[in-house]
């Protein structure tokens, strides 16, 4: 297919052809996406080390997660496990898609966010150094911990030798993926993307960091530890796995007869410019995020039915990002239904952005708007319709938001296609 160069082309539409997941509610999106429709939590005792002498619990872990059955042994042994996971999920919506073969290599790139790469690998080399002396850690250390190697390793196995880049924007890295994929191909770069985020950091260094700076939640009940918009909230519960998916030009996914199962129709960020960790308090830059994906989409607030929020649980990003959407949707915030992911999930950081999309991709879909579980006491302040039971309705455009450390803010919107 024929690249048109992108200063005299007008916009392409941009749509969705493949998903893949791997996350605490399953091993794939089928297993996944049931298990959010049933109101399954993920989320259980940490497992991944001995915790007992932490103050937190809980973590939203990988169950039965065995990649020897898909990759060879010997390249898994080079991969940290956020690799792993990046792998898997893109293994998954490329054979969802088709895509691979259909377009020249060039053609087609790849955009996976990770938002700390190769902890676990950082820690445990660190310790064989420490031990052995640091000029004997293993000499594939460097490039299974650096966050862009789940991008390469996608991009090697699939030889997709478009743009292949790795945002690192902390929790908003994974819909940053996403964004920058759909622009790519809106604006004529590529034809296709395998784009999302990917994400393992459930480790001592990885909770014991989010720990101290007292985001994380000390629950030991799993029914009360991930609970956004609750009164009762108490920081977010780490998860971990990967979304992605796979984003391709409307003409060539209708000519090759794929499946389709929505458009990316806009995508807004930017920066609060305010704190290193709290997002801006009266909520303006997540609502400017969304204004900017709104208005990218050509749309207006009154046409979202569905706000999949960044939802942390945490009592700052909860109240701010109320504040956000009643900014950026006015009066029709009291008409969209709203719930996040993350309270069947955890927190995956770079990889939520990614899963969440893939929830809003299934929620069109099947019209259908999942609970925020756990949700009991609703905080007076987070006055909205943050859904404490799901809802079965039509579900024709989506926004999902994700909002990082440093300020970074995403929003992307996502619609039923419509040829």
């Amino acid at each position: 297919m024929e690249m048109e160069n992108k200063n005299t082309m007008e916009r392409r539409r941009v749509v969705i052809t493949g998903l893949g997941t791997v996350n605490p509610t399953g091993n794939s999106v089928a297993e996944s996406w049931q298990g959010i429709q049933e109101g399954k939590v993920g989320i259980g005792p940490i497992t991944a080390f001995p915790a007992e002498d932490f103050s937190i619990h809980l973590a939203g872990e990988v169950k039965d997660f065995h990649p020897e059955t898909v990759f060879d042994k010997r390249d898994l042994k080079h991969m940290s496990r956020f690799t792993q996971f990046a792998m898997w999920a893109a293994e998954e919506a490329v054979q969802d898609s088709g895509i691979v073969g259909t377009l020249p290599e060039e053609e087609i790139g790849c955009i996976v966010s990770s938002g700390i790469g190769g902890l676990q690998t950082i820690e445990a080399e660190h310790t064989r150094g420490a031990s052995k002396g640091f000029e004997r850690v293993n000499p594939f250390f460097i490039p299974m911990s650096i966050s862009n190697m789940a991008a390469a390793e996608i991009a090697i196995r699939h030889h997709l030798k478009g743009m292949c880049i790795c945002p690192v924007t902390a929790c908003a890295g994974g819909s940053n993926a996403i964004g920058d994929a759909f622009h790519r191909i809106r604006d004529g770069y590529e034809n296709a993307m395998v784009c999302g985020g990917t994400e393992a950091t459930i480790s001592e260094l990885g909770i014991g960091g989010f720990s101290s700076m007292k985001a994380l939640s000390p629950a030991s009940e799993v029914s009360r530890g991930s609970i956004p918009f609750d009164k009762e909230r108490s920081g977010f519960v780490m998860g971990e796995g990967a979304g992605i998916l796979v984003l391709e030009e409307r003409e060539h996914a209708l000519k090759r007869g794929a499946k389709i199962y929505g458009e990316v129709l806009g995508y807004g960020a930017n920066c609060d410019a305010f704190h290193i960790t709290s997002p801006a308090e009266d909520g303006s830059g997540a609502a400017k995020a969304m204004e900017l994906a709104i208005k990218d989409a050509g749309m207006k607030p009154e046409d979202i039915d569905y706000v999949n929020a960044h939802g942390t649980g945490t009592h700052h990003n909860d109240l701010f990002e109320t504040k956000a959407i009643k900014t950026a949707l006015g009066e029709h915030a009291n008409k969209v239904g709203i719930s996040s992911t993350k309270s069947m999930v955890g927190h995956l950081l770079g990889a939520a952005g990614g899963v969440e999309a893939i929830a809003c991709v299934k929620s069109i879909e099947d019209g259908f708007m999942h609970k925020n579980v756990g949700l009991i006491n609703k905080d007076p302040e987070c006055d909205l319709d943050f859904l404490t039971e799901a809802r079965e309705c039509e579900v024709n455009t989506t926004i999902s938001n994700s909002l990082g450390f440093g300020g970074h803010n995403a929003s992307i919107v996502i619609k039923k296609f419509m040829e």
